[in-house]
């Protein structure tokens, strides 16, 4: 048992070294590795923790020009149909005018028209009325001198 007890002393001596070794190994990796990494790996994440709000803001700061854009741009679109629309108007306007005008120059060449058909209508019936009468005793004279030519 003794000689157990000694072996067992013996490993735990050479295990002492080695926990003492591990335990160095551990401090140095520590300081030297992973205190470095971790202060890299945490300016790391700030930064991109720094740049993503950026990226946010200036998402933002784009959708709110697209918004003003896009709303000036409706307004410019009001503003072109309602010119369109005021152009339209006078247009129709401007037609319905000359519209109106030609008709009026129609109703003045129709009265004019009458005017003269009715003018040409009396003188025809003036015409007409001092050819019957002439006519109207040449007749009479020839029907007179027919009888009187029978009578002979």
């Amino acid at each position: 048992m003794e000689q157990t007890l000694q072996a067992l002393a013996g490993i735990l001596q050479k295990a002492v070294l080695t926990v003492g070794l591990l335990l160095l190994l551990h401090f140095y990796l520590k300081a030297m590795l992973f205190g470095p990494l971790e202060k890299v790996l945490k300016e790391r994440d700030h930064l991109t923790k720094g740049a993503r709000k950026a990226a946010e803001q200036s998402l933002e700061a784009a959708n709110q020009k697209t918004q003003e854009y896009e709303a000036k741009l409706r307004e410019a679109h009001g503003e072109v149909y309602k010119e369109l629309e005021e152009i339209r108007r006078r247009w129709l306007e401007d037609q319905a005018s000359e519209v109106a005008q030609a008709r009026e120059r129609n109703a003045a060449a129709v009265r004019k028209a009458r005017e003269e058909i009715v003018a040409d209508t009396a003188a025809a019936r003036q015409s007409l009325t001092e050819s019957s009468a002439a006519l109207a005793d040449e007749i009479a004279a020839a029907v007179l001198a027919g009888r009187a030519s029978e009578a002979v």
